[in-house]
């Protein structure tokens, strides 16, 4: 264990950055920074060499000297969705006033990537995300309906919360026609531990508004998504 810790007041934002995000997102995660002290920190590490060491890990050696520090890094910067506010994310005015052809008219994206970790287990669970909605009189741009993905997945969660999370926060944001979210992810609690199961997937849907009642722009909609469903 290294006895110094790696921030001195919080970490910083790099590893959002280090992603490919722009500067801007890395400012817009974080307005909420975890205040984290030094002594806190070494504090942590020390707990962490005595769990690994218990467990059977040498950590005094080259490879694993610095282990503690590092697995306290990574489980931050995976967690940095506390940091940050969907509240944040700008609409933009549309031409849509509620007319017929706003209606029926979506927009989806994805895949989108992501990472968490699962509140039961604190084990990684990670998958892809499709988000699509009908605009009313406001539109999001795309890189947003990442970020807002990112933001929720990058908390202790479950994916069904993230789902939901996704589909209220879009619904309070945009005010559409109608929201839908859908979730398909591995989970390592199953394949590490438990059943053990290899190869199975978890998919997850959430539907708000105009989705909800029609029966056509929800299959549009995993037509859009590549099939899925």
């Amino acid at each position: 264990m290294s006895g110094e810790s790696p921030w001195e007041v919080a970490p910083p934002v790099d590893g959002l950055a280090g992603e490919g995000l722009e500067a801007e997102e890395a400012e817009w995660a974080a307005v909420a920074p975890r205040r984290i002290s030094p002594e806190q920190w070494a504090r942590f590490e020390a707990h962490m060499e005595e769990i690994f060491t218990a467990f059977g890990m040498p950590v005094r050696t080259p490879s694993t000297a610095d282990t503690p520090r590092r697995f306290l890094q990574a489980l931050f910067d995976a967690t940095s969705g506390y940091e940050g506010d969907e509240k944040l994310v700008t609409a933009f005015p549309t031409e849509c006033r509620g007319g017929p052809d706003c209606r029926i008219s979506q927009v989806v994206e994805g895949p989108i990537p992501f990472f968490a970790l699962c509140e039961h287990h604190s084990l990684p669970f990670f998958g892809t995300a499709y988000v699509g909605y009908i605009a009313h009189e406001h539109i999001l741009g795309l890189s947003k309906l990442t970020r807002l993905v990112r933001l929720f997945a990058r908390r202790f969660s479950v994916q069904e919360r993230i789902g939901q999370q996704l589909a209220d926060s879009l619904q309070s944001i945009l005010a559409p026609h109608g929201v839908a979210v859908h979730l398909e992810a591995v989970h390592l609690c199953t394949q590490m531990r438990g059943v053990r199961e290899r190869e199975s997937r978890t998919r997850t849907t959430y539907w708000r508004g105009t989705y909800d009642s029609d029966a056509q722009l929800r299959s549009e909609f995993f037509t859009l998504c590549g099939g899925r469903s």
